[in-house]
């Protein structure tokens, strides 16, 4: 097993791979699934950068595709399925690397795609590099690489990365201790680890150098961080928080049973950590959070949600809700939407749940219909849209301060507020110097698609 805290450990692969084969080639990358995802990806296309490979310009024909993958329903396993097909398709004589949740799960299934060259386990992905190298210059038919059993998957693959984006992403965490009934991530990701909060520190501050002005923190579990160093994800906020050329941290999700109240106390004072959270709730019936195996109960959820607001009045709340998961009687449905409906929070992501081979969820008597899913979730979204219509709507009048990301050339430019409210500026106002810019801004009136209030830069 590979040292968690060697922050180098990538550099060192390169520097002792031939890079000959692949100067001048060209990669497209394809990313399904999480935020951990994009940030994986970002990594492996800033590695294969510094081998000398560029990025395949639209239309341009690849050599290499690398496609990382999601396996949370059943239809992310069809879309990780198109998207292989496509880029087989698009890219001819490419060779095609497959890696991620679902070529962990289905590997079988995966190697036997026509065009798929080379299949990489979740342990494997951290090696990607070295994977490639030994297998581009062969092409002696499919290779995959997998790790049979969860406990055996340890590798950490360090990620710091931006990609095509103004945000940083920082991997601070990867696999899952819970095995909830409905869920395959801990099979796909193994369990818990981490590196050290010094090596994380380090990428912070390599982002920073590089012109990074916000860092969204990573991962399965983040909450659970410290497991493999002995240290806690307070201590981590800590230290992150002294990275005084980051302005803005993030913090991904954070299951409410690790979402501490010494950890709400600091976000409330902190620097640069910011008045958002995101926190599964998954149900808001205990009926259904004790068929999950979830590890709280809607009153402690609702006790977070309390203290958050409390402290953070204008902070935006985001929640996880599945609907339609085994044991989810129209009484338990009810319980959700009506505590949903009482809670404070800003957004909900809706998830219909999708039955996946394994889990101990499938023994469950009670299924709910696919109709009656679609009727749950658009209910849920409805009460998402009023929630954040009704947020937004606070905003207007006031000054705030908004990071900026690249638009465009002729397109209207988009950021966020501290507190996430996205806001837009038209393209007559729009500036290229304004790209990962933190600027003061008059917050007007919603866009034409209610998705963001209208920004005024504030000059002088």
């Amino acid at each position: 097993m590979h040292t968690l805290n060697d922050t180098h450990y990538y550099i060192y692969n390169i520097r002792m791979i031939d890079t000959s084969a692949f100067q001048g080639k060209t990669a497209a990358y394809f990313t399904l699934g999480c935020k951990l995802n994009f940030s994986e990806t970002s990594t492996f296309g800033k590695m294969l950068q510094e081998m000398g490979v560029r990025t395949a310009q639209k239309g341009e024909v690849a050599d290499i595709c690398i496609i990382n993958t999601c396996s949370v329903t059943e239809v992310a396993d069809h879309k990780c399925r198109q998207a292989i097909h496509r880029l087989v398709r698009e890219n001819p004589g490419a060779f095609v690397v497959v890696t991620g949740c679902y070529a962990q799960l289905e590997p079988l299934k995966v190697s036997k795609i026509e065009g798929v060259s080379l299949v990489l386990g979740s342990n494997e992905k951290a090696n990607l590099i070295q994977f490639l190298s030994d297998s581009f210059t062969r092409r002696d038919g499919v290779t995959t690489y997998k790790t049979e059993k969860t406990k055996d998957i340890k590798t950490f693959a360090p990620s710091c990365s931006r990609g095509n984006r103004t945000r940083y992403f920082l991997k601070v965490q990867d696999g899952c201790d819970y095995f909830c009934t409905y869920c395959t991530i801990p099979y796909a990701r193994g369990f818990s680890r981490n590196p050290s909060i010094d090596s994380l520190v380090q990428q912070a501050r390599q982002a920073a150098a590089e012109g990074g002005k916000e860092i969204v923190l990573t991962g399965v579990n983040i909450g659970d961080f410290g497991k493999t160093t002995g240290e806690s994800f307070l201590d981590l906020v800590k230290a992150l928080d002294e990275v005084e050329d980051i302005r803005r941290y993030r913090i991904s999700s954070l299951e409410p049973d690790l979402l501490s109240d010494e950890l709400i106390d600091y976000c409330s004072k902190s620097r640069a950590f910011m008045p958002h959270f995101h926190i599964p709730l998954q149900s808001g019936s205990d009926t259904v959070l004790r068929l999950m195996h979830r590890h709280y109960d809607r009153q402690l959820f609702a006790d977070k949600i309390h203290q958050i607001k409390k402290l953070m009045p204008d902070a935006f709340i985001g929640v996880d809700v599945m609907v339609g998961c085994r044991g989810e009687t129209p009484e338990c449905f009810e319980e959700t939407y009506s505590f949903l409906e009482s809670l404070d929070v800003t957004q909900l992501h809706v998830f219909p749940y999708s039955e996946r081979p394994g889990t101990s969820a499938l023994k469950i008597p009670y299924t709910v219909d696919e109709l009656t899913k679609k009727q749950r979730s658009k209910r849920l979204l409805d009460l998402s849209d009023q929630k954040t219509q009704a947020f937004y709507a606070r905003h207007i009048g006031q000054q705030a301060e908004v990071l900026f990301e690249k638009a465009p050339r002729g397109r209207a430019m988009h950021g966020f507020t501290r507190n996430y409210v996205r806001v837009e500026l038209p393209a007559a106002e729009a500036r290229e110097e304004y790209d990962n810019q933190l600027l003061n801004v008059s917050l007007g009136d919603f866009n034409h698609d209610k998705t963001a209030l209208k920004a005024k830069i504030q000059h002088g």
